[in-house]
């Protein structure tokens, strides 16, 4: 099996070709064809949350499928757009309801809001891309994670931005070498030390998220593999459960030396 860095080499080397091979798939084309023919004709929020179809492709494209029964939620994001710093949508910390009810902008666009590009090749883009970092995870969870990192990073103005999306939680906390039982301590102190150890300005230079990433990568790797070592009753045989943990302590005690450019 290829490497979590190898994969995400070979995927983003040419995005372009890897979205396009994602975009022909018959159930991803069928999907984007129903969504791109009737968007236009949605008129209201009503009309938009009525049909599941649409409704449930546009959460899928923004990340948001796991908040599909949250009608009422999701309206009242609709209902309150953007504009006002008082909207639902600005106060939640997670950036896809911003992005989200920018994209479906009934608040300031009325019966246009669907017209709009955001709402109908920017939603189609959305969802090929959401499409192929699940397909990815399904071979490699470490893939799917690292290619929604790169994705997001250059939103993320804020270490409780980072706090407030599982994925990229889990991302930072694997390429710091955190342990997941952090998330159990307090948010500011988390959002602390998170900031003491990135400088988060960095993540707006492609070349500095792509080294973030290849350092998660290179975490990922070694922790499965230190995983992979100890549950694997053959290596415990021929070599010693001892040994096989040691090699990999040592791996991951480097890694963790390793800092991040400042």
């Amino acid at each position: 099996m290829l490497s979590t860095i190898a994969d995400y080499t070979r995927l983003t080397k040419d995005m372009g070709k890897s979205l396009t091979q994602v975009a022909k798939q018959p159930d991803v084309s069928r999907e984007t064809d129903y969504f791109l023919s009737h968007i236009g004709n949605v008129k209201t929020i009503d009309d938009f949350l009525k049909d599941y179809r649409l409704y449930s492709y546009a959460m899928k494209a923004y990340g948001l499928s796991d908040m599909t029964y949250a009608k009422a939620f999701m309206r009242k994001v609709l209902t309150e757009g953007v504009a006002s710093s008082d909207a639902f949508a600005n106060k939640l910390t997670d950036t896809r309801y911003r992005q989200f009810a920018a994209a479906f902008n009934f608040a300031a666009l009325g019966d246009k809001a669907t017209q709009a590009a955001a709402a109908t090749t920017g939603t189609a883009t959305q969802y090929v891309t959401q499409t192929m970092e699940e397909k990815a995870g399904d071979q490699n969870e470490g893939l799917r994670l690292a290619l929604y990192f790169t994705r997001k990073a250059s939103t993320i103005t804020t270490a409780y931005q980072i706090l407030a999306d599982k994925a990229l939680t889990q991302v930072v906390q694997t390429a710091l070498g955190l342990p997941a039982t952090i998330s159990s301590a307090d948010i500011d102190a988390q959002a602390k030390l998170i900031a003491s150890q990135i400088k988060l300005t960095d993540f707006q230079d492609p070349a500095k998220v792509t080294k973030f990433v290849q350092r998660f990568a290179a975490m990922w790797d070694a922790t499965t593999a230190q995983s992979d070592a100890s549950t694997n009753s053959a290596l415990v045989l021929i070599a010693g459960a001892a040994t096989s943990s040691s090699l990999d302590t040592n791996m991951l005690t480097t890694l963790q030396n390793i800092k991040f450019n400042r």
